[in-house]
């Protein structure tokens, strides 16, 4: 998550002139939703960031879904059974599920999207890496799936989640020569609850609701949701003082709440989440490449600050957030703020002596973001660093994430589960496998890392699995892998007739509008 994209000043005055009194002058329920970046694909086989799902879960169905504790809850299946081995995970669908033009939803159209989804080999399909292969999917009959693990895969029916059925007929239809990767940009063809009814891809996405979705509707439903990509404060209180936005995007300033909340019509709703928010080091680049100027980095950071001044949330110790229980391991100290035990750590380094060029890196238009990379510049130049500072929208961010060369020295990057398993935090960040990605710039591409992420992974036993996980944390925190800023403690400003949000411990699940109704008449 944590990312966004440039929004010119005079199409949100269009938009907001092109909307202005539709909510009063239809019986519709409209809701207007700023965002900070933009969509980046709502093909189902290659999401990746939280916009991209925010849209999916609204879009598409999946055979099941997770509610705010954590619960698997049923969608498209209507129950599932687990072999003794846990190498079988069977299926029953719902007779009544249906895509959105009114075709059933069959298990052959299960099959078709696994099978797409790992052809593609992008977004979700990292999640199945040498646990599903092309024939691991079968048909039953009509209703019936049938998934066979090739190995032992602990959270498997935690990341069925993210698996989005597509309609079969209509991606073969227009599959072309690039497996409907075209068609599947700007078209869909799922499940879900909205239909796309416009998308203008740096700046709005609107979806609207289909009436006839086979999972029904409860009181005061949501009608039409509208994506703003905004870039700056203002235009946020803008949309707010003209009465447009009903929800604020989960990245706003503090002073940003304060304003909208003083206007009456806001509630700020704060719930603590599992989302972490990082400052990753790039292991593979000078100065970063040495532990001592990483650890060094970590004792220059005011937690304090950035805690409860620039951008308040939870106490992080390590690379797993609290919210994992279980998992988490309550040996690990606090990181603390130590300018004297930062000096210390750039004297044993191999850049002693010297003046110490190094990046910041951090999402353009994020004012916070720019906030404490200020505060870390100020603080590192006291002990000798010579720092530039540098901003990119979100699409550029993940870009120069390709490759150790492009990926600035330090990144402000907000990672949370995409499923609610502590294998999300670990696999997607810190396994080899993952480099790559925007989620992994610290290029870690540790042998021992990985087989502790591949050891928890391939036990059923919970115990064993803390074992590793508890492992996994301490050996990252020594090689200070990253600095542990703080867990989000989610934040929204929403209109006093709109209820439903509550955080769900796996991407983006939480703005699935469903769950949302429209109070007021």
């Amino acid at each position: 998550m944590s990312k966004l994209r440039i929004f010119a000043s005079t199409a949100i005055a269009a938009l907001v002139a092109g909307t202005a009194g539709l909510s009063s002058a239809k019986a519709e329920n409209i809701v207007t939703m700023n965002t900070v970046q933009i969509f980046g694909t709502i093909d189902p086989a290659k999401i990746s960031d939280y916009t991209d799902y925010m849209a999916a879960v609204n879009l598409y169905d999946a055979l099941i879904s997770v509610d705010s504790k954590g619960n698997l809850i049923p969608e498209l299946a209507e129950s599932w059974t687990v072999s003794d081995d846990a190498r079988e995970v069977t299926f029953k669908l719902r007779a009544d599920a249906k895509f959105s033009d009114g075709t059933p939803v069959t298990a052959a159209d299960v099959v078709y999207s696994v099978d797409r989804l790992l052809r593609i080999n992008q977004g979700p399909a990292t999640m199945f890496i040498g646990i599903l292969a092309p024939d691991s999917v079968t048909a039953v009959d009509d209703k019936t799936v049938k998934f066979t693990l090739s190995k032992t895969f602990s959270p498997f029916l935690t990341t069925v989640p993210a698996i989005f059925i597509v309609n079969s007929k209509v991606a073969e239809a227009n599959k072309g020569t690039d497996d409907g990767q075209s068609y599947f940009a700007t078209n869909v063809a799922g499940a879900g609850a909205y239909t796309l009814k416009e998308w203008d891809r740096g700046a709005k996405m609107t979806i609207v609701r289909n009436k006839d979705y086979y999972k029904g509707w409860g009181e005061g439903p949501i009608d039409e949701v509208r994506w703003i990509i905004t870039n700056d404060e203002a235009t946020v209180r803008s949309l707010a003082a003209s009465g447009e936005l009903s929800m604020t995007s989960q990245f706003q300033s503090p002073e940003t709440y304060k304003a909208l909340e003083a206007m009456g019509k806001y509630t700020v709703v704060t719930q603590p989440t599992a989302t972490a928010f990082y400052l990753k080091l790039n292991s593979k680049v000078a100065p970063t490449d040495d532990v001592h100027i990483r650890r060094a980095i970590a004792l220059a950071t005011d937690y304090k600050t950035i805690k409860e001044v620039i951008f308040p949330g939870g106490d992080m110790n390590g690379p797993l957030p609290a919210a994992f229980a279980e998992f988490y391991d309550t040996s690990i100290p606090a990181p603390v703020y130590d300018l004297e035990a930062a000096k210390a750590e750039v004297a044993k380094s191999k850049y002693a002596g010297q003046p110490i060029d190094i990046t910041l890196g951090w999402v353009a238009g994020t004012k916070f973001e720019e906030e404490i990379s200020l505060l870390m510049q100020a603080n590192l130049e006291q002990i000798g660093f010579k720092v530039t500072q540098q901003s990119d929208p979100w699409n550029r961010v993940t870009e120069i994430a390709g490759k150790p060369e492009t990926t600035p020295a330090v990144n402000q990057i907000f990672f949370g589960p995409t499923y609610p398993s502590p294998d999300s935090m670990f696999y997607s960040q810190y396994h080899s496998k993952s480099a790559g990605t925007w989620m992994s710039m610290e290029w870690v591409n540790d042998p021992a890392i990985d087989k502790l992420i591949d050891d928890a992974r391939s036990t059923g036993d919970t115990a064993k699995q803390a074992e590793y996980y508890k492992e996994l944390q301490k050996k990252l925190v020594d090689m200070q892998s990253d600095v542990f800023l703080l867990t989000q403690n989610v934040q929204h400003a929403m209109d006093k007739c709109l209820t439903g949000f509550n955080a769900v411990p796996m991407q983006s699940f939480d703005y699935d509008f469903t769950r949302y109704s429209w109070t007021c008449k």
